[in-house]
């Protein structure tokens, strides 16, 4: 029997703000953090939450990452003193593309000053795995401790990842999540020059005018624990990580396949993992980029796994209130799924104004509305497609009310 995998900490930092309780209250206001076309995290100052050299020697993502993992494991309750040995806690942090603005700031000291201009720190701050490496020290944590990296599907592949090793008994607990900080001059003019942008700075997931993500940065960490172990130890639950799934489109290097087969089958695995049919789950959070392609084949997707109901389900995108995280967007988006369904609330998609005749699933436009459970229990998807054909959902149950 597989063991259950419960959630006892979450902790953000997002366009929103700092924390993952602004996350949902400002999404669910319809507050938008993206600003001159971008999502930054404009809140976030390192040295607020840091100290000097802490912040000195890793690179914002990382940063980001450091002040989420504090939040999550505070609401956790270990308040620096760890419920498990440390070889059993484990950590599995995804980014996208790791320390870019640092690698940028070396390459230009070396190009106008240089070798000796070149920080000993540079391979430290840009390496993928740098923000793993900050948090398993910063917290002791020495079990099973690594970076995944799948683009925009990362965040929900270290979770899941995380979810089986705890299932396999490789670990008690992990710390996971994911971490992004790329609002850097290259990332801009490359992912421009992929046509992937918003030339107008405008999220707006599902609507006939989408034209391009918009690009953001934050940090979303997520405590998992043993649901047997998180129990005896009298943990706050938060919710239960149900299921997991992962397929590959083998499409396009960056389009989703446009007949949505392989996104649905992911849902159609996650439920069959989590033991759940679709006629039992209250909301899905869809990738929803705001993109054409993305939207479109994500529509289609969603109808194949939940059929002539599919229109029933509320859907609606995180990314029309914060931008597309890439990275970090599968955990940040998993933490906000969560938090609104045991608030019993569906957030909505902002921007959504002028209807897309081709897309036609409840979309939740322009506000929230209240989430009434079918079956006593919240239970939600949380949808992350990547670059490279890279398909994963996780499926969380929250709490009663």
């Amino acid at each position: 029997m597989k063991r259950r995998v419960v959630i006892t900490g979450v902790g953000a930092v997002t366009p929103l703000g700092v924390g993952a309780e602004p996350l949902l209250r400002r999404w669910a206001a319809g507050e938008v953090g993206i600003q001159e076309g971008e999502g930054a995290a404009r809140d976030f100052v390192a040295k607020e939450h840091l100290s000097i050299k802490e912040a000195r020697r890793n690179d914002r993502f990382a940063q980001m990452a450091m002040v989420a993992s504090d939040e999550a494991l505070a609401q956790a309750g270990w308040n620096g003193e760890k419920p498990y040995a440390p070889e059993r806690i484990g950590c599995v942090l995804a980014t996208g593309i790791g320390g870019l603005e640092s690698l940028e700031g070396q390459h230009d000291n070396l190009r106008d000053k240089g070798d000796k201009a070149v920080s000993p720190l540079s391979v430290p701050l840009f390496m993928v795995n740098a923000g793993t490496a900050a948090l398993s020290m910063r917290h002791d944590l020495r079990g099973p401790t690594f970076q995944v990296g799948s683009a925009c599907a990362s965040g929900g592949h270290a979770i899941g990842t995380a979810m089986r090793m705890i299932q396999m008994g490789d670990a008690d607990a992990i710390v996971t999540g994911g971490a992004e900080a790329t609002l850097t001059p290259l990332a801009r003019a490359s992912f421009a020059a992929a046509s992937a942008l918003s030339p107008t700075g405008i999220s707006r997931p599902f609507d006939a005018r989408r034209d391009g993500f918009v690009m953001g940065e934050g940090a979303g960490v997520i405590v998992l624990e043993d649901a047997e172990k998180a129990e005896a130890r009298g943990a706050t639950i938060l919710g239960e990580l149900k299921g997991y799934a992962t397929t590959s489109d083998a499409y396009h290097i960056t389009a989703t396949l446009p007949e949505g087969t392989y996104a649905s089958r992911a849902m159609d695995l996650a439920l069959a993992d989590a033991g759940l049919t679709p006629a039992e789950i209250d909301y899905v959070n869809a990738h929803g980029t705001s993109t054409e392609l993305n939207d479109a084949a994500e529509t289609t997707a969603i109808k194949l796994t939940f059929g002539d109901a599919a229109g029933q389900v509320p859907v609606s995108s995180l990314k029309s209130s914060i931008g597309h995280l890439l990275g970090a967007a599968g955990a940040v988006e998993a933490i906000a799924t969560l938090l609104a369904i045991n608030e019993r609330i569906v957030p909505p998609t902002l921007g959504l104004q002028e209807p897309d005749p081709a897309l036609d699933l409840d979309y939740v436009p322009g506000a929230a509305r209240e989430l009434t459970p079918r079956n006593g229990t919240p239970k939600a998807l949380s949808n992350s497609f990547g670059f490279g054909g890279h398909n994963v959902v996780l499926c969380l149950e929250g709490t009663t009310a």
